[in-house]
Formats: C-alpha cells, sequence, structure tokens
C-alpha cells in the first residue's frame, strides 16, 4: 500500500536518496517469499547445522548485524543488500519467537502480546521523534533505525501469531494462511477501495504477510503426517531463494533503468 508504482513510471531525483524500494507488486512477492524461506531456512539451520536452537541464534544473530551495518553504511538503496537484510531479518526474527518458546517456555499469547507492545512502542517512538511512518522518507540514519527495528518486530510479531493460530489454537497451516490471506485481501480493499490512510495499511499489510508467508512455507516443506505437502525445508528453502534472487536481479534491472532516465543522472 503506500504508493504502488509501475515500472515505467521514473522516480524523482530525491527519492534515489531513499534507502528503500518502491512498493510495487514484485515487492510483495519478495517479501513473502522472504518470509517463507525466514521460517524454512530457521528451520533448516537448527536441524541441519547441529549446533542447537541457542548457538543458530547467536551466529545468524551476528551475521544480521554485519548485513545491516553495511546497509545502513550505503549511500542509496542497493536491492540485493536490502533483500539480503530483509531474509535475514525474517530468520532472526523467527529464531527469537521460536527461542522464547522452546528455551524459556513462553506461551504465544504472551510473545505475540509483547511482539505487538513493542511493534506499537516503536512506531510511537518513531512518530513522535520523525512525525511520519512513511517508508517513503527513509534519508536519515534514525528514521533507518526505527525502520529496521520496526521490520524486526513484525516478523517475530508474525512468527508468534502465525504459530499461535496454526499450531497452539490448532487450526493448521492452511486455514490459518487463508485466514491471513482474507485479512490481508479486506486491508487492500480498505487502502484502494476505500481510500483508506497508506501509510497505515502497508504497515498492516507488512504485518500480515509474515504470518501468511510463515504458514505458506510450513505447509509445503512439513511433513504429509503434521499436516504438510512433505517438500522438506531444504527444497523449499533453495525454491523460494531462487524465486528471490531473480527478482532482486528484476528490481535491480529497473533501478538502474529508471536512474539512467532520471534527470538525476
Amino acid at each position: 500500500m503506500e504508493t504502488i508504482l509501475t515500472a515505467t513510471q521514473a522516480p524523482a531525483p530525491r527519492d534515489f536518496l531513499n534507502k528503500v524500494p518502491e512498493i510495487t507488486l514484485i515487492f510483495w512477492i519478495v517479501k513473502i517469499m522472504a518470509t517463507t524461506v525466514g521460517e524454512t531456512g530457521a528451520d533448516f539451520l537448527i536441524f541441519n547445522f547441529h549446533v542447537g536452537l541457542t548457538n543458530t541464534s547467536l551466529i545468524t544473530g551476528a551475521a544480521l548485524l554485519i548485513v545491516l551495518y553495511a546497509q545502513i553504511r550505503a549511500k542509496a538503496y542497493i536491492p540485493w543488500l536490502y533483500w539480503v537484510a530483509v531474509v535475514m531479518i525474517s530468520i532472526v526474527g523467527t529464531l527469537i519467537t521460536d527461542n522464547l518458546t522452546d528455551n524459556f517456555n513462553v506461551p504465544l499469547t504472551y510473545s505475540t502480546a509483547a511482539f505487538s507492545v513493542l511493534l506499537a512502542a516503536t512506531f510511537a517512538a518513531w512518530f513522535a521523534s520523525e512525525r511520519t511512518l512513511s517508508i517513503h522518507t527513509i534519508y536519515s540514519l534514525k528514521r533507518e533505525l526505527f525502520y529496521w527495528a520496526a521490520i524486526l518486530f513484525t516478523f517475530a510479531l508474525g512468527t508468534a501469531a502465525g504459530d499461535l493460530l496454526a499450531e497452539s489454537v490448532g487450526l493448521g497451516y492452511v486455514v490459518s494462511g487463508l485466514i491471513f490471506a482474507a485479512l490481508i485481501a479486506a486491508v487492500a480493499v480498505a487502502h484502494f477501495v476505500f481510500r483508506v490512510n497508506g501509510v497505515l495499511t502497508f504497515w498492516l499489510a507488512y504485518i500480515l504477510t509474515r504470518p501468511f508467508g510463515a504458514s505458506f512455507g510450513d505447509y509445503v516443506s512439513q511433513s504429509t503426517a503434521n499436516g504438510g505437502l512433505g517438500f522438506g525445508v531444504v527444497t523449499t528453502s533453495a525454491v523460494f531463494l531462487a524465486i528471490i534472487i531473480a527478482l532482486v536481479a528484476v528490481l535491480t534491472v529497473q533501478k538502474h533503468k529508471a536512474f539512467a532516465a532520471s534527470p538525476a543522472a
């Protein structure tokens, strides 16, 4: 939501200062793919590297810090770097929730509520400081830090909420995925038909695509005995990662064409 641009629309010169991509259909597809890879990728790392949930979390957390440092140091939006950061933050967000559930026995109802409060507090602090939550104005270090903090909490919250419906409530991956898909559709209708505020609908959609993608990823990867299709985390992660790479390549080409066509060039 916010503004959705077509590939033929050339951004204004100032848009090239923004550290976040434009909100296009490809953006949402890659976001859902990244969410799925975050869910299945976390499971892959835990069960195949045999270093345990805690060590896996520490290693991926350190890798995320390195990627975010590179992203923040970059002078402009770089598609591959931005989406690597999103995939890594998706994995870490999943692992944070898994640690609370498995290592500290925190009920999913509590973690869902806690991450909701943390996300709301992040938005409140961001707005109090910058008077906007729009992702079209990520020009400063402070705004970028607020942005990535919000993204982390949306992924952690989405993981907790998705697991709460699919596992704790017992709705299963398909039903919970359909519920989140219906909510996303309702947000889209609210934005495009009833003209509800674009910033609000963007963040609502961003939050909801996390549990939707996670439910979809679990459904594809989990065994048939657990209600899934049984493709496994390796195959599922590889296929969705390949889709992400292909789409990010398209975004990179579009960015170069838009820059060449802009007066900023």
